[in-house]
């Protein structure tokens, strides 16, 4: 049965200096009038696949059931193709680039039900150039799913496992030989407060460790220099207080934070440094000598 869908989740790395976003919104209203336009966000950094990718993982789970419209394509224009992918039973379709950018987020909402190349230039706009795919070919199909065209009618199906996967780093233990002396990690993303999340979880951490660690990161004044600090799990912010801490976050992975601070600023690290968590001491409480006297 055809699934006309009312919604639009609509990621880019577009900004909104320029009108691009706005001239996607206005493609979508004249061909489905009745859809809703949801921006997830348009701050990924210009042509950051892996940034975008991790966006639309994060937010998958809490956008409407509907189509998902996803630009960030250094390759626009080039071989590279313009696919959409559907999920969770038809519920949801995910449109875009094939450059790893949907790959997790498909995966986190089970897998490609089915997935076509958007080779019908029917259901495309006529353009002067191939150089704004977000306009002429990528809001056209979604605005025509939004209108209950059916899937099969934008392109030739394609096999899912042949579609491009993203390129995300997994955590690794730091000897091979001893999987719990430490669990070398990388700096997914950066938000706007400072906090640095990595690409650890839960179950990445070795039960046996105590909530005091060891982080090792890169040292800013030194270059192939680390320099080590003491980091101490909390559940909330304000728990860390004065120094550094690692917390469990709104998407279930382990960030590097400071309270009211940020944690970027303070490590001097980003997207990309490499983190080495190991377990370490409770710090000891500085004693201050007193003497007394009569």
């Amino acid at each position: 049965m055809t699934r006309r869908h009312d919604t639009v989740s609509f990621l880019s790395d577009y900004g909104l200096d320029d009108e691009f976003v706005g001239v996607v919104h206005a493609v979508i209203r004249d061909l489905a009038p009745q859809a809703t336009v949801i921006d997830l966000t348009h701050g990924i950094a210009p042509c950051d696949v892996r940034a975008g990718s991790l966006a639309l993982a994060r937010s998958i789970a809490w956008v409407p059931e509907g189509v998902v419209l996803a630009v960030v394509d250094p390759g626009v224009g080039s071989a590279r193709r313009g696919i959409a992918v559907e999920v969770a039973g038809g519920a949801g379709v995910l449109i875009g680039p094939d450059n790893g950018l949907l790959a997790p987020a498909v995966a986190m909402a089970g897998g490609a039900d089915r997935a076509v190349e958007l080779t019908n230039t029917a259901y495309h706009l006529d353009a002067a150039a191939a150089t704004f795919d977000g306009r002429d070919v990528f809001a056209p199909v979604a605005a025509h799913l939004c209108n209950g065209v059916d899937l099969a009618e934008f392109g030739p199906e394609v096999d899912p496992a042949l579609l491009t996967p993203a390129t995300i780093p997994l955590p690794r233990p730091m000897d091979e030989d001893d999987p719990v002396a430490g669990v070398v990690a990388e700096v997914l993303w950066v938000d706007r407060f400072g906090n640095c999340q990595l690409n650890v979880g839960p179950d990445d951490l070795p039960p046996t460790w105590d909530r005091h660690l060891r982080a090792t990161l890169p040292d800013p004044d030194q270059v192939s220099a680390t320099v080590v600090r003491a980091v101490t799990t909390v559940d909330h912010f304000a728990a860390v207080g004065g120094g550094v801490g690692l917390v469990l976050d709104a998407y279930g992975m382990f960030a590097l934070c400071c309270d009211r601070r940020s944690a970027a600023v303070e490590l001097s690290i980003g997207v990309g440094d490499q983190v080495t968590l190991c377990p370490g001491e409770a710090p000891q409480p500085a004693a201050t000598p007193v003497s007394f006297t009569r």
